[in-house]
């Protein structure tokens, strides 16, 4: 029980109680006081009549005259006139009144007794008779009756005016208590709210400073975890001079879009060299040249901006050295960036960005998931090597003879994709995300799809998802892929996760028929969680609306690929997000490269005070695992515990 009711309850029963006692004190100091009156009123009475009777005591008639009159006038249970010689009653009058609407446990309960009253008729000196009345409580009852209805009535409006009055000034003085159960609450939706307004109660007013004071230290410890991870992030992956990721974020990003065939999208890679770095540096002095590369790096970065897959793939390699991986872009579309790009870096000194326009060349090369890293930047080598040699073209392309087949031109997927969305041709794979340290403990399923071709054979989605994007069919699919995974989790009591594209995410009419396909299955919501990649994330707004919505059906949203943009975190803490995903890359190899342990256990520090489960991807050796349950990470997803596969 809330101590409000407990509060409001008490104010009642002491209302009770002190009616109750001081209607028994009322009603004791009233019955004696009945008593005697009716004491004093049966011996007036009896007086009175007894000196009527002096003289005409011998006429029988007069004395009955005399006592009826008596008898009628008043309340009286009896009046007798006994002769005193014989012992005889001359007259004796006798009733019971009526009890005037009181109830007889009334009666019973106050117990009040009639009074009698005697006088002696006297005949001269010799006593003759004797006159005895008895006078009935009835009329003292009532007035009790009425008495106590009337305190009753007074009690109940007394009541009432107190409990809403009550209720009011305890849930006035109560509000702070409330306030602090929604920071409680908050704190576990990832939020850190400060009650601005302290209460005037005393006792309260201390409660809620406390409260505050540790709501404002657990914020500024999660700020302080999220800044130093942050830090340990720039320091581990990030060019100083230019802001773009490093040698070391590279290798890692590379080897995880490149490496695995089953998840990863087909894309390319482009390598830029800004020529005769060591000239520049003798020539412009050190300053000048830092800035040239500066500007090198702005140009890319704001060229590459329209492709949100790639804008956080741009690194600078060593001195001059420029690298951008694609994944998921085709080679129309990377063929364009490369030609905007060599257009802005021939403007760059006449645009004041720069003060000289750099002699800069780029190799580009097509790869497929499941390439060879090494086999990559070998190629991409050697397209740069073969641009330098070039005229006036400053860029080469190469790509291997499995990069491009028959199959894969844009009219033949255009087909085979429309009319696999439109018959069902794909197919869920689900890949199991177990406990870190019990990998028989399956958390949940990560959903895939799979393409089915003529053969029955599943393409893996780095085949098809770039023509899916090319062709604007991302909802296309998600909303597919919802409706056979909510038909897939009636058949069983499973958890599942699914990804939303970026495209679904900023198509209204699609969202729509998405809510109102979780609105009809609700009851499922518990055992859906929805995941977003980092690099698809939405504006904040538009994330904080998603997912109230989202909560509003039942169901939650996590994080995926997480990592490369580590600040954020403080804007995603109070979402309520069900975990979030730790990107593979920073995975690879943990057990073997000490800076991405370091990094990770910051993460997971500023992650457990906020309460908030990781889960690592990516995750392919025990010595991997091993690390990463050292650290306190929830869970873990991949080839190690089980790659995708269908329902068997």
């Amino acid at each position: 029980m809330s101590l409000f009711k407990q509060l409001l309850i008490a104010i009642c029963l002491f209302m009770v109680v002190a009616f109750a006692g001081s209607f028994v004190v009322s009603l004791e100091s009233s019955r004696a006081q009945y008593v005697n009156q009716l004491r004093s009123h049966a011996q007036d009475a009896a007086t009175s009549l007894a000196l009527s009777l002096t003289s005409n005591i011998d006429d029988p008639a007069m004395v009955e005259l005399m006592v009826a009159s008596i008898f009628d006038s008043g309340y009286y249970a009896s009046i007798r006139v006994v002769d005193l010689a014989s012992g005889n009653a001359l007259v004796e009058r006798s009733a019971t009144p009526d009890n005037q609407g009181v109830p007889q446990w009334f009666i019973n309960a106050i117990g009040l007794e009639p009074a009698g009253g005697e006088a002696i008729v006297s005949r001269g000196w010799q006593q003759t008779a004797r006159v005895e009345v008895v006078s009935h409580p009835m009329f003292a009852l009532a007035k009790l009756w009425q008495s106590a209805l009337g305190s009753l009535g007074w009690l109940l409006v007394c009541g009432v005016v107190s409990a809403i009055l009550g209720a009011m000034l305890l849930r006035r003085q109560l509000k702070p208590l409330d306030y602090m159960v929604a920071q409680s609450q908050a704190i576990g939706r990832r939020e850190f709210l400060v009650l601005p307004e302290l209460p005037r109660t005393p006792e309260l007013r201390r409660v809620v400073q406390a409260m505050n004071q540790m709501v404002e230290k657990l914020k500024a410890l999660f700020q302080e975890s999220t800044e130093r991870s942050e830090k340990l992030r720039i320091e581990s992956y990030q060019d100083s001079l230019t802001g773009l990721s490093n040698r070391r974020y590279f290798d890692m990003q590379l080897k995880m879009h490149v490496s695995n065939p089953e998840e990863e999208l087909a894309g390319h890679l482009l390598l830029l060299r800004v020529q005769d770095l060591a000239g520049l540096n003798l020539r412009l002095g050190g300053k000048r040249t830092d800035s040239l590369l500066v500007a090198v790096a702005h140009l890319l970065v704001s060229h590459c901006e329209k492709y949100p897959k790639i804008r956080h793939l741009i690194s600078r390699s060593r001195g001059g050295e420029f690298a951008v991986l694609a994944p998921g872009m085709g080679r129309e579309e990377t063929l364009e960036l490369v030609e905007d790009i060599e257009n802005a870096l021939k403007d760059l000194g006449a645009t004041g960005v720069s003060d000289i326009s750099p002699v800069a060349h780029m190799g580009l090369a097509a790869y497929m998931p499941g390439e060879a890293t090494l086999t990559l930047l070998g190629l991409a080598d050697q397209a740069l090597s073969l641009a330098e040699t070039q005229g006036e073209q400053t860029w080469s392309y190469a790509e291997n003879g499995a990069v491009v087949s028959a199959g894969d031109d844009q009219h033949t997927w255009h087909r085979v994709l429309d009319q696999a969305l439109i018959e069902g041709g794909f197919k869920l794979f689900f890949q199991p995300v177990v406990r870190t340290s019990d990998i028989t403990r399956v958390m949940h399923y990560k959903v895939l799809s799979r393409l089915v071709d003529e053969q029955g054979q599943a393409i893996p989605a780095g085949r098809f998802l770039p023509w899916i994007e090319r062709f604007g069919w991302s909802s296309r699919l998600d909303l597919w892929m919802l409706r056979n995974v909510l038909s897939d989790l009636r058949q069983h009591d499973r958890s599942l996760a699914l990804n939303l594209s970026a495209a679904t995410l900023a198509d209204a009419q699609a969202l729509e028929e998405i809510f109102d396909l979780l609105r009809q299955h609700a009851k499922l919501g518990p055992r859906l969680t929805f995941e977003i990649g980092e690099e698809q994330l939405p504006e904040q707004s538009v994330l904080e609306q998603l997912t109230r919505r989202l909560q509003a059906h039942g169901f939650s949203l996590a994080l995926q690929r997480f990592g490369g943009r580590f600040s954020m975190i403080g804007n995603l803490a109070h979402l309520g997000l069900a975990y979030l995903k730790i990107d593979g890359s920073y995975i690879r190899s943990i057990d073997e490269e000490s800076h991405k342990r370091l990094f990770i256990e910051a993460v997971q520090r500023a992650a457990h005070s906020i309460d908030l489960p990781l889960i690592a991807e990516r995750v392919e050796t025990e010595g991997e695992r091993q690390v990463i349950a050292e650290m306190g990470i929830e869970g873990v997803q991949g080839q190690l515990v089980g790659d995708p596969t269908p329902w068997e």
